[in-house]
C-alpha cells in the first residue's frame, strides 16, 4: 500500500497541474457555444434573411434574368453556378442538396458564400452590438429613457418566478459592471465576529452607517457588507461597531476567491506560518475614528 501512495500522490499533482488549464478551456468552449446558438445564431439568419429579401431575382415564370428553373422557381443562372461549385456550407459541415433545394434556400446559401461569411458576422455583430450599448445607455441617461426602464422594471417585478429570476441575475451585473456612481463601491475586507461569538465572517466595508447608532452607543459604526458562498454578488448588510471589526489587508479580488471558493483559496499573506502578512488599519476606519473624536470634541466645547 506505501508503494502506492507516491503513485497516486503524483496523480493527483499531475490533475492539479492539467485540470485547471482544461476547465477554464473548456468553460470558455461552454460560453461560446452558447453565444454561437443563442446570439451569433439567430442574428446570423436574420441578416441573411434580410440581404435574400433584398436581392432576390426570384421568379414564377423564366425572365431574362431569372432563366434556371429550381423547384417551380426560376432564379438566375449565375447565382446557382455559384452555390453549386460550393454546395457545402463555409465551414464544410453541411451540404446543400442542390437538386431537393428551393430557390430561398440556394440564395440563403449564396448570401453565406459571397456576403455574409462567418467572420464577418462576428465582425458587424460585434460593431453593431457596441453601437446598441453605446445609444441604450445615452437613452438610460436621460429621464425619460431612465422612466421608461423604471416602468419595464416594475412590470418584470410584477411577474412571479421571473421577478426573482431577474433580481438575481441583476446583482450580478451590476456588481461587475455597474455604474460607479450607483454601484457599491468596497472600501476595506474586514472580518466580523458573526453570526455569533466566536465565529468569524469576512466582509466588505460599504462606509458609515446611520447617526443614530453612533449618538446611542457611544462610538463609530460601519456598514458591512457580508457576501454569501459561492456568490459573492448576492449578500446582506449589517451595522457593527468599529472596534468589533479586525482589518485583514488583503485585496477585494483576494477576498472575493476566498469566497467563491468557500474558503478553499487563501491569500497568501494570510496562510497561518507566512511572515509576510501585515496588520494593517482600514482607510475608512481610520476616518470614521477622527471623524468621531471630531464629533465629541465639538459635542464637549457646546456643553
Amino acid at each position: 500500500m506505501e508503494s502506492q501512495r507516491p503513485f497516486r500522490q503524483a496523480i493527483l499533482r499531475g490533475l492539479g497541474v492539467v485540470l485547471p488549464p482544461l476547465l477554464t478551456i473548456a468553460l470558455f468552449f461552454w460560453a461560446w457555444s452558447l453565444v454561437e446558438s443563442y446570439v451569433l445564431g439567430p442574428v446570423d439568419w436574420a441578416a441573411r434573411t434580410i440581404v435574400v429579401t433584398v436581392i432576390a431575382d426570384i421568379s414564377d415564370t423564366k425572365t431574362d434574368t431569372a432563366v434556371k428553373e429550381v423547384g417551380r422557381k426560376y432564379i438566375p443562372q449565375d447565382i446557382y453556378n455559384a452555390v453549386k461549385q460550393s454546395p457545402g456550407d463555409v465551414d464544410l459541415m453541411l451540404k446543400l442538396d442542390l437538386e431537393q433545394a428551393s430557390a430561398h434556400e440556394i440564395y440563403h446559401r449564396y448570401v453565406r458564400l459571397v456576403y455574409l461569411q462567418p467572420w464577418a458576422v462576428i465582425i458587424i455583430f460585434i460593431i453593431l452590438f457596441t453601437i446598441s450599448l453605446y445609444f441604450i445607455g445615452e437613452v438610460l441617461a436621460a429621464r425619460v429613457g431612465r422612466g421608461l426602464f423604471n416602468l419595464f422594471e416594475n412590470i418584470i417585478n410584477r411577474i412571479p418566478l421571473i421577478r426573482n429570476v431577474y433580481s438575481s441575475v441583476k446583482q450580478v451585473t451590476d456588481f461587475i459592471v455597474g455604474d460607479r456612481e450607483q454601484a457599491i463601491e468596497f472600501n476595506q475586507v474586514v472580518a466580523v465576529e458573526y453570526p455569533s461569538q466566536g465565529i468569524w465572517s469576512i466582509g466588505f466595508v460599504t462606509g458609515t452607517t446611520m447617526r443614530t447608532l453612533h449618538e446611542k452607543h457611544g462610538e463609530p459604526f460601519v456598514s458591512v457588507l457580508m457576501p454569501t458562498s459561492p456568490m459573492p454578488a448576492t449578500g446582506f448588510t449589517i451595522s457593527v461597531p468599529v472596534s468589533q471589526t479586525v482589518n485583514l489587508n488583503i485585496t477585494m479580488d483576494q477576498a472575493i476567491q476566498f469566497v467563491v471558493s468557500c474558503g478553499v483559496v487563501v491569500p497568501r499573506t494570510q496562510i497561518v506560518g507566512d511572515n509576510n502578512a501585515t496588520v494593517g488599519e482600514s482607510t475608512i476606519v481610520k476616518q470614521v475614528i477622527q471623524g468621531h473624536i471630531e464629533q465629541t470634541e465639538q459635542d464637549e466645547e457646546l456643553e
